[in-house]
C-alpha cells in the first residue's frame, strides 16, 4: 500500500508553474527523500499534501484518502515539521502540545503520558514550562517535532529539520527519527544535507523546476550513475611543482587534494587506460583507489543536466 500518492499534481501562481504534473508514490513504511535545489517545488508539494496549498489540478492521497475531500482523515494521518520556527508568546511548550492534541480530540492521562514521553525523548523536559521566545533555535526545532508527533501520525514529513542546528542536535534528531521509522512510521525528508539523505533514505526523488528529475532506490541511483571517482595519491613535491597534465587527463580532473589528484571517469573507461595515461604523463603514482559517486555528486550532475525529466510511480 502507498502511504502517499501524487497524481499529476500541478500548481501555478499567475505565470509561475510551481508544479508541472508531478506523479509518484511513497510506499508505506519507507524512509523517502525529497531532494532538489531551491525553487524546485518541494515545499509547494509538501504544502499541497498537508492542506496549506490547494493544487491547481491533480490529486494527492494520504493513506488512501484524498487530501481535499477527506481532509479530516488525512490530517490525522500526517505530521508536518515545517522549516519555519515557532514563535508563540502566550503558551509554554507543554501547553502548546496539549493545545495541538486538542485539535485532534486527544486528552486525558494516556495523552499526557505521551506528551511526557515526547518531551523526554526530545530532551525538552526541563524546557516544558518555557515560552518559545526563551528557547534556542535548536530547542524550537525539537518542539516542532514534538508538536508534529503529538497525535501519533502514520506519515511524518520533515521539511529541512536540521537546518541551522548544531551537530549534537542533528545526531539526536536522526537517532529519534530512525527509531520512529523502525516503529512503522513512513517518513518523508527534505534536506540540503545530502549525506543525511544518503545515510537515511531507502528511496529518493530529485525535483527540478516543478518536475521529477529522477526517482529510484538510493542504492540504485548511485549504482546507475555513469561516473566513478579515482583518487591518485602522488608525492606532495609533485603537486608543488604544478606540472601540467595532458588535456585528456586535465579534463577529467575534479579536485587537487593535499597529496592526491581526483579524476571523474566514465565507468565504461578501463582503469588500465587511465593508468597508461598517467604513466605517459610521468605522474609518480603512489597509490590509486576507486569509489562510486556520492548522492551529492549524483544530485549535482542531475540538476546540472537540462535533459528530460523522469516521471515517477504514481497510480494515476
Amino acid at each position: 500500500m502507498s502511504a502517499v500518492e501524487f497524481c499529476n499534481v500541478r500548481k501555478h501562481y499567475a505565470d509561475l508553474q510551481a508544479l508541472k504534473g508531478v506523479s509518484f508514490s511513497v510506499e508505506e513504511g519507507s524512509f523517502f527523500g525529497l531532494l532538489g535545489p531551491n525553487g524546485a517545488g518541494k515545499s509547494t508539494l509538501i504544502n499541497a499534501m498537508s492542506g496549506l496549498v490547494v493544487p491547481s489540478s491533480g490529486s494527492i492521497k494520504v493513506m488512501g484518502k484524498d487530501v481535499i475531500s477527506d481532509y479530516r482523515e488525512t490530517r490525522r494521518s500526517l505530521g508536518l515539521v515545517p522549516q519555519e520556527l515557532i514563535a508563540d508568546p502566550f503558551f509554554n511548550i507543554r501547553e502548546l502540545l496539549k493545545l495541538q492534541s486538542g485539535y485532534f480530540g486527544l486528552k486525558g492521562a494516556k495523552q499526557n503520558a505521551w506528551i511526557d514521553e515526547l518531551l523526554e525523548r526530545l530532551a525538552l523536559t526541563d524546557k516544558a514550562d518555557s515560552l518559545t521566545h526563551q528557547l534556542s533555535g535548536g530547542m524550537k526545532r525539537r518542539a516542532l517535532i514534538a508538536m508534529s508527533l503529538v497525535h501519533k501520525p502514520q506519515v511524518l514529513v520533515l521539511d529541512e529539520p536540521t537546518a541551522g542546528v548544531d551537530v549534537d542536535l542533528r545526531r539526536t534528531l536522526w537517532e529519534f527519527t530512525r527509531e520512529l521509522h523502525k516503529n512503522g512510521h513512513t517518513i518523508i525528508l527534505t534536506t540540503h544535507y545530502l549525506e543525511e539523505a544518503e545515510a537515511l533514505c531507502d528511496k529518493v526523488a530529485i525535483m527540478q523546476k516543478g518536475q521529477i528529475k529522477a526517482l529510484d532506490k538510493t542504492s540504485a541511483l548511485l549504482s546507475k550513475h555513469a561516473y566513478r571517482y579515482l583518487k591518485v595519491s602522488v608525492p606532495q613535491s609533485y603537486l608543488q611543482q604544478q606540472a601540467p597534465l595532458p588535456p585528456a587527463l586535465q579534463n577529467l580532473l575534479v579536485e587537487d587534494e593535499a597529496s592526491a589528484l581526483v579524476f571523474k571517469v566514465d565507468k565504461e573507461v578501463a582503469l588500465g587506460e587511465i593508468l597508461g595515461q598517467l604513466h605517459q604523463a610521468q605522474v609518480p603514482v603512489e597509490d590509486i583507489s576507486s569509489r562510486d559517486a556520492t548522492l551529492e555528486e549524483v544530485f549535482i550532475d542531475l540538476t546540472a543536466d537540462s535533459g528530460e525529466v523522469q516521471q515517477g510511480e504514481g497510480k494515476c
